[in-house]
């Protein structure tokens, strides 16, 4: 029968490694890892690229450039418009959104807003922005405006992954805002 090993080396041989070459306080070990300094200037760093990037795509939007508005894009990306019609790939959104810029949205102007970014992990993240467009010459069937002043108020959802040292969209899905309901009026029994 093989000698019985002592885990009680073992266990302290990794609780040095852990902690350092030397033995710290208990209580230093048992305590969160600290992030280390540059964790929070590159998170800050990927937010900033990453919003730069919608607004980038709003210009590019305004000067109605399908080619520049896809140019984040993965090239197998996935995009879910406001009717719910699934394109595949850059090459396909690109072609839809180019249709749009030569007809219904050639005058349109768009905001965006981009009201949230959630890293997750060093190498993904999902962006949440609101769009208001304007000035279009009519929507898709049956999409109606948000606003009385004609205002058409999307929530688009991304995903975007970092590729090759630069954020690309991986995944969209545009969503209307219904306009308020008027109130119901109240029955008198």
């Amino acid at each position: 029968m093989p000698p019985m090993i002592s885990r009680a080396p073992f266990a302290l041989l990794l609780l040095v490694s852990a902690c350092g070459q030397t033995l710290p306080p208990r209580s230093q070990c048992e305590q969160a890892p600290q992030a280390p300094a540059d964790t929070a200037a590159r998170t800050q760093e990927a937010e900033l690229a990453i919003r730069q990037i919608f607004a980038r795509q709003a210009e590019d939007w305004n000067r109605h450039d399908a080619k520049a508005w896809v140019a984040a894009f993965s090239d197998d990306a996935d995009f879910i418009n406001i009717l719910g019609t699934a394109f595949q790939g850059r090459v396909e959104i690109e072609r839809r959104h180019a249709e749009l810029f030569a007809s219904i949205f050639a005058r349109s102007r768009v905001v965006v807003t981009t009201r949230k970014v959630r890293l997750l992990g060093a190498t993904a993240a999902i962006v949440e922005t609101d769009y208001e467009l304007r000035d279009y010459d009519r929507l898709p069937p049956g999409i109606q405006a948000t606003d009385p002043d004609g205002t058409l108020r999307t929530r688009l959802k991304y995903v975007c992954e970092l590729e090759a040292g630069s954020w690309r969209i991986v995944a969209a899905q545009n969503t209307a805002v219904l306009p308020p309901r008027a109130p119901t009026p109240e029955r008198n029994p």
